[in-house]
């Protein structure tokens, strides 16, 4: 975005250029009249972005400007545009209205940083989707480490870690972080940044004193041990976050929530391959469409939705609060609760609560608008509601979970309710300067103003009736005019008459009308304009008072979280009360059995279609064989096996309900899906690099606390490396690590170690042949797969006929070769030897100059030469075929030839 020098700019460009300077990296939405006006590079840049037109405004140093702008009206559409593309713009705005005989520009500052992790409004954010800015920051004395603090601006929700650099790439995947702000010292060569991210430097470093300082500061403590412990890196990082957010809000920090500083004890691990592979809040292809969270959202308040999100995102470790949360959902769904119609009437008023988490990050940021107040009102209002339908249940009996949230929301901001309730209107404007927000009899000033207001518009009303009549013309109309206030209309044609009039003053003419006024009119207009601007100033006083209560009142911030909890609950009470989902139990140990268990997505998306019923399958991994091997062929369902048995586990230690008749599970620390292949060409890495480095991973990282499941290892190289590289797994899973793991292969031979690792177990997916097809039966059943089935596969692929029958007779040579379809390497792998000592002999592929030797071809050839196509009728053509076979029969008489 290329700015030129300043030197000998307009008064009004001079302007841009300060305002420019301070923003040099963001596109300068310059306010000018009812048009946001981008110059120079941000209008060429704009432009292309927008798709907008490209125009020029006066000249600079001899030279056009270039030019584009957006109307006021729609600046939200072209922001939204813009920041999904990573661009930062800088919002300035006029801060005067023109005046009577001003000279110079209008006084403008930048009020605003729009970046895409800074956003508040509802227009540019996903209602059920946290929006992250993240920091990060160099470690001080632990150089491995790095500090994180991540802020969801439009709720006020802050968190930080400190973290060794190799997890960060986990980290990065659970956030999802909007826009990345990077400590100035902090080295990004080997960071698992994503391409393209919208990243930025921060302008200095800070040093941890300093940052300690800023922290305190900035939450009004005396010492930063107030809000907890937070080691230096983490303190670095979040005093970063706080000067950016400042920054972004024209140096006001919004309202923020205290700081929680984290660690990854208590959570899941959950890496980036396996939340890619398993689709748990997004679809590979970047959707939400068939992903975990799709499947299992039934919240209905945004808030709700996106709580929910996080606990999948972040799994516990802990049984007790996995168990606290089971009892909150098995509370609300017991028969007694079921049969009251308890959970139907908590989950109708939930319908009706605003998201008054993003309202609250509005009204901070002094960008409240008034459905912002009203949203705090009835979310008030619905909470004393949902506290008087579980009053009636509060017993001993109540879960700990709903007894703190029923505490929560009673009667814990009853002032500010009554206050709203008495201060808004019945129907609210959409905007403040519209007026008529604050109800009347709540501001007697405000009362009298209005009412002055109103009158004069009435009076004037009146005049305009006499004065019609007085000059006998009925067009006549008395209209006010941004420029000349209130004046008297008439038609061009009544013009020249009311020019003779003395007590009336010709101020303006067009071709179609005349405008007069009159010192009664002026009066009248200057009455009536300081009665409105008076209101209008005491409206918006009155407005920032009631915004200021509703951030004086801590409790909305325990209220807005515990209407989310509900809702997550109510969520998970609806999965349970289809019957088919089941309440899991989670322990310290490491067992581990799902009783027909189903793939969520899957399921829901065969319901959708109306296609089959989904085939259940049992899954156990008891600590004397905690290790599966999975063979079986394409299509048969191994994948889907895998990936419902690891969804199982995210959703039991997010304390929710799982599609299974039953589920035990000890507590899984880390969990691994390396199933499914691609490449990341925006690194240069094939399929084959991103597997074997995903699988070195598991192997860095996976303990006997973990699950692994993972598919086709090896695949991507030749059919030894693959195999040797598969095998040589399989041992370090089951011996060294003692990992949970299912291990699916195509690689028939690895059946020899199920004489030698005795945790080791065989299952296979039940296929079966029927009238020459083949029947694939999505059952896991004990045992090893026989045959691939990969020809019947292909053919069902659409493989020609040709390349079929070829690939069967090298499948059978070298089934003949290995000593039959099951054959499996044993004492040591004599497949390596074979391999190694000879080219193996392929059948024959009957090249094109055998044919030629063929004696038949010289009977076919000379028979067709004797023929005339053109003078045969079907009849004859048809002897003439069988005279053909009779002549080749003849000259092969009985010889095995003829029999092939």
């Amino acid at each position: 975005m290329a700015v030129p020098s300043p030197e000998n700019a307009s008064p009004a460009m001079a302007q841009w250029f300060t305002l420019k300077a301070q923003e040099p990296d963001a596109l300068l939405f310059f306010r000018m009249g009812d048009f946001y006006e981008l110059f120079f590079g941000d209008a060429q840049v704009a432009s292309m972005a927008l798709d907008i037109a490209l125009t020029k405004r006066g000249t600079h140093n001899g030279a056009p400007i270039p030019m584009c702008g957006v109307p006021m009206g729609a600046a939200q559409t072209y922001l939204s545009r813009l920041i999904k593309r990573g661009f930062r713009v800088a919002v300035a705005e006029q801060l005067e209205q023109p005046r009577k005989g001003q000279k110079g520009p209008l006084k403008r500052e930048i009020i605003r940083l729009v970046t895409p992790g800074t956003l508040t409004e509802d227009e540019l954010l996903e209602a059920g989707r946290a929006n992250f800015l993240l920091a990060l920051a160099q470690g001080g004395r632990r150089r491995n480490c790095l500090g994180a603090a991540w802020v969801d601006v439009s709720t006020g929700h802050v968190e930080t870690l400190s973290l060794p650099r190799a997890e960060l790439a986990e980290l990065l995947a659970r956030l999802d972080p909007s826009e990345i702000l990077l400590d100035p010292a902090l080295e990004t060569k080997d960071l698992p940044l994503r391409p393209g991210a919208a990243t930025i430097r921060a302008p200095a470093r800070l040093t941890p004193e300093r940052a300690r300082t800023r922290m305190a500061a900035a939450y009004k403590v005396a010492q930063l041990d107030a809000l907890g412990e937070f080691s230096d890196e983490e303190a670095t990082a979040c005093a970063l976050l706080l000067d950016y957010v400042r920054r972004s809000q024209a140096g006001q920090l919004p309202r923020l929530q205290r700081p929680l500083p984290t660690g990854q004890a208590g959570v899941m691990g959950l890496d980036p391959a396996t939340r890619q592979s398993l689709e748990i809040l997004q679809a590979r292809d970047g959707t939400e469409t068939h992903t975990l969270l799709s499947t299992v959202a039934h919240t209905v308040t945004a808030a709700g939705t996106r709580l929910l999100a996080r606990w999948l995102s972040t799994p516990s470790t802990d049984p007790a609060l996995i168990a606290a949360r089971q009892d909150a959902w098995s509370w609300l769904g017991s028969e007694a609760r079921s049969q009251a119609g308890l959970a139907q009437d908590l989950r109708q008023l939930l319908r009706s609560v605003p998201d008054c988490a993003r309202a609250l990050g509005r009204i901070s940021t002094g960008r409240a608008l008034p459905r912002d107040l009203a949203a705090v009102r009835d979310t008030l209002h619905l909470a004393d509601l949902l506290t008087e339908k579980l009053a009636p249940y509060r017993t001993s009996a109540m879960p700990g979970a709903i007894r703190q949230l029923g505490a929560a929301l009673y009667g814990r901001a009853d002032s500010l309710l009554e206050r709203l309730t008495a201060a808004l209107a019945p129907t609210l404007p959409a905007r403040l300067e519209d007026g008529g927000v604050i109800a009347a009899g709540f501001d007697p000033e405000l009362d009298r103003l209005r009412s002055l207001r109103d009158d004069s518009r009435r009076v004037i009303a009146r005049l305009q009736a006499e004065l019609v009549g007085k000059y006998s013309i009925n067009t006549l109309r008395i209209r006010h005019h941004s420029q000349l206030g209130y004046v008297i209309e008439v038609p061009a044609s009544h013009g020249a008459r009311l020019k003779e009039r003395p007590e009336l003053h010709y101020r303006q003419g067009t071709a179609s009308l005349a405008r007069f006024s009159s010192e009664e009119l002026s009066q009248l207009d200057r009455t009536i304009a300081e009665a409105s601007e008076q209101a209008a100033t005491l409206e918006r006083h009155l407005f920032e008072t009631l915004a200021g209560h509703v951030l004086d009142t801590p409790a909305l911030d325990e209220i807005t979280a515990a209407l989310a909890e509900l809702d997550v609950y109510l969520a998970c009470e609806k999965l349970a009360a289809s019957g088919r989902w089941c309440r899991p139990k989670v322990t310290e140990d490491t067992r581990f059995t799902l009783r027909a268990c189903r793939h969520p997505v899957v399921e829901a998306a065969l319901e959708h279609q109306g296609g089959g019923r989904f085939m259940p399958n049992s899954c156990t991994l008891p600590p004397a064989h905690y290790v599966m091997l999975l063979t079986g062929p394409n299509m048969a369902g191994k994948s889907t096996f895998l990936r419902q048995t690891a969804l199982a586990v995210i959703l039991a230690q997010a304390g929710f309900p799982v599609p299974a008749e039953g589920a035990e599970i000890g507590v899984v620390d880390r969990l691994f899906s390396r199933v499914g292949a691609a490449d990341d060409l925006a690194r240069g890495r094939s399929t084959f690099m991103v597997e074997m480095t995903e699988t070195a991973a598991i192997l860095n990282q996976a303990g006997p606390r973990s699950l692994v499941v993972v598919d086709e290892i090896g695949r991507g190289t030749s059919t030894l490396d693959g195999l040797s590289i598969a095998w040589a797994t399989l041992e370090a899973l089951h011996s060294q690590l003692g990992a949970r793991t299912i291990f699916a292969t195509h690689f028939h031979e690895l059946g020899a170690l199920l004489g030698r690792l005795p945790h080791l177990t065989a299952a296979t997916m039940s296929v079966r042949e029927w009238e020459g097809e083949v029947v694939f039966q999505h059952e896991v059943k004990p045992g090893l797969a026989g045959r691939s089935w990969g020809l019947h596969v292909a053919r069902l692929a659409g493989l020609p006929a040709a390349v079929l029958k070829r690939a069967r007779r090298l499948l059978a040579h070298f089934e003949q070769e290995r000593g039959g379809a099951g054959a499996v390497g044993v004492q040591p792998l004599p497949l390596f030897t074979a391999g190694l000592q000879a080219e193996p002999q392929l059948p024959d592929a009957a090249p094109p100059q055998a044919a030629a030797e063929d004696p038949r071809h010289e009977i076919l050839e000379a028979f067709l030469a004797d023929l005339d196509p053109d003078c045969l009728t079907p009849r004859q053509a048809h002897e003439a075929l069988y005279r053909l076979q009779e002549r080749l029969k003849g000259h092969l008489g009985n010889s095995p030839e003829r029999n092939s």
